[in-house]
C-alpha cells in the first residue's frame, strides 16, 4: 500500500527531473503564477546538466532553434541575475585554421551581420591568450552566445527556486507513473494538474515505447578539465573546424562541404571519434576542453584514453602550448536521437515529455519551457484543472 503526500502538496504542475531542461520549466511555472512541486531520484542534478560546457551556442544553431535558442538567452541572463550565478555575454570565437574553415565563418558572418563578426588572425590570437596554433588565418566572434558555470549554475536555480512561494522539491524520489492528475512516486503519491518528465537520456526508463518509436538513445561523451596554460583568461567559448561541422548555422552553410572533404585528409583522427573540439574557461581559471561522441542504447562507463590523448594534443595544438595539465576526466551523457533536435510528446493528457536529444540542453532549455507552457495553455485553464482535481 503506498502512502499519499498530504493535500497540501497537490500542485499545478509536477516536474519530474531537476537537470536544466526540469528547472527551467520550473522557473517558467513560477513566472505564470503556478505552484511547482519538482522531483528528482538524486540528491542534486549530477547528469547531463553539469557535465557540459556551460555554454549556450545561441549564434550557430539556425530555424526553430536559433528561435529557441534566443528566447533561452533571455532566461539565462535573467535567472542568473535572480539566482545569482555566474555568466558572462562575452560570447564565442569560432578559430578559422585554413581557407576551408575561413570560408564557413565568412559566408555566416555575410547571413547575419551584426550577430557574426569576422576577425583577424592577430586578434584571435589575442583572444587565445597572446598565442596560438600559427596555422590560424581568422576567426569570428560570436555575439548572442553566453556563458555559465555549469557546475554552478544548476545548483543555484535549484536554489533560488526552492526558496520561492509554492515551490516544492523532494530529492532522491523516483517518478513511477501517472494516471487521472495523480503521480506514482516512490515516496507515495502527488496530485498535480499536469505533469512534465524531464528525465533527459533516462526517457526509456518512465516511458520506453516513445524512446523506442523516436528512436532516443545515450551519447557518451569524453570531457576533461584542465589547468590554463601560463594562467591565460579567455573570455569566449572557443570552437573550431569540427564545431563547424556539428553546429547547423555552419554546416548549413555551401562552404561546409569543402570543409568535411579537408577534415578527411587532415584530421581524420578527430573525425573518427565525432570529435567536437573546443573549450570554455570556468570562474576559477580552469578550462572544460572535449569532446567526443559515441551513441548506444546503454552506455558503457568505459573512458578510452586514446580518445582522451587525441583531444587534449589538438586542444594544445590551437592553444600554442605544450602538453596540458589534467585536473579532472569524466564522462558526459545525453539524450540523443537521428529524428529530431528535441522531443515533446504526450503519453496522456495530463503527462507531457519534455527532452532535449541534441546535446543543446543548456542552448534551448528555457526556450523550450516557455514553448511547453504556451502549448498547454493559458496559466487559468491549468490552475482551473489543479482547483477542481483537488
Amino acid at each position: 500500500m503506498t502512502s499519499t503526500l498530504p493535500a497540501a502538496d497537490a500542485c499545478d504542475i509536477l516536474i519530474v527531473g531537476a537537470g536544466i531542461t526540469g528547472l527551467a520549466h520550473a522557473a517558467e511555472a513560477v513566472s505564470r503564477g503556478l505552484s511547482v512541486h519538482i522531483i528528482d531520484r538524486d540528491f542534486h542534478a549530477a547528469g547531463a546538466s553539469v557535465r557540459n560546457f556551460g555554454h549556450a551556442c545561441v549564434t550557430a544553431q539556425s530555424g526553430e532553434l536559433l528561435e529557441l535558442a534566443r528566447t533561452a538567452r533571455e532566461g539565462w541572463l535573467r535567472h542568473s541575475e535572480l539566482a545569482g550565478f555566474f555568466s558572462v555575454e562575452s560570447g564565442g570565437l569560432a578559430v578559422a585554421r585554413s581557407g576551408a574553415e575561413l570560408g564557413v565563418i565568412e559566408e555566416l558572418a555575410a547571413a547575419r551581420p551584426g550577430e557574426v563578426e569576422l576577425v583577424p588572425a592577430h586578434d584571435v590570437h589575442h583572444r587565445l591568450g597572446g598565442s596560438g596554433d600559427p596555422a590560424i588565418v581568422g576567426g569570428a566572434l560570436l555575439h548572442s552566445d553566453v556563458r555559465v558555470d555549469p557546475r554552478e549554475a544548476v545548483g543555484r536555480l535549484a536554489l533560488w527556486l526552492a526558496a520561492q512561494p509554492n515551490v516544492t522539491f523532494s530529492w532522491r524520489t523516483s517518478y513511477r507513473g501517472s494516471s487521472d492528475g495523480v503521480a506514482q512516486t516512490s515516496r507515495g503519491t502527488i496530485k498535480a494538474a499536469h505533469t512534465l518528465v524531464c528525465v533527459g537520456h533516462d526517457l526509456d526508463q518512465v516511458y520506453p515505447e516513445l524512446a523506442e518509436e523516436f528512436e532516443v538513445k545515450r551519447c557518451g561523451l569524453q570531457m576533461a578539465l584542465v589547468e590554463a596554460p601560463g594562467g591565460r583568461r579567455i573570455s569566449q567559448a572557443v570552437l573550431s573546424g569540427t564545431s563547424m561541422l556539428r553546429y547547423p548555422a555552419f554546416a548549413e552553410t555551401a562552404a561546409a562541404a569543402a570543409l568535411r572533404t579537408e577534415m578527411e585528409e587532415r584530421s581524420p583522427e578527430l573525425l573518427s571519434i565525432d570529435a567536437n573540439l573546443m573549450f570554455t574557461q570556468r570562474p576559477d581559471g580552469s578550462l572544460i576542453v572535449g569532446d567526443s561522441h559515441i551513441t548506444a542504447a546503454t552506455m558503457d562507463p568505459f573512458l578510452d584514453e586514446a580518445t582522451s590523448d587525441t583531444l587534449l594534443r589538438a586542444t594544445a595544438t590551437l592553444l600554442g602550448t605544450g602538453p596540458l595539465a589534467v585536473r579532472q576526466r569524466w564522462q558526459g551523457i545525453y539524450a540523443t536521437s537521428a529524428r529530431q533536435s528535441f522531443l515533446i510528446e504526450s503519453p496522456s493528457a495530463t503527462v507531457t515529455t519534455v527532452t532535449v536529444t541534441s546535446g543543446i540542453g543548456m542552448t534551448i532549455s528555457f526556450g523550450l519551457a516557455r514553448r511547453t507552457f504556451e502549448t498547454l495553455g493559458s496559466t487559468r485553464r491549468l490552475a482551473a484543472s489543479s482547483a477542481g482535481g483537488a
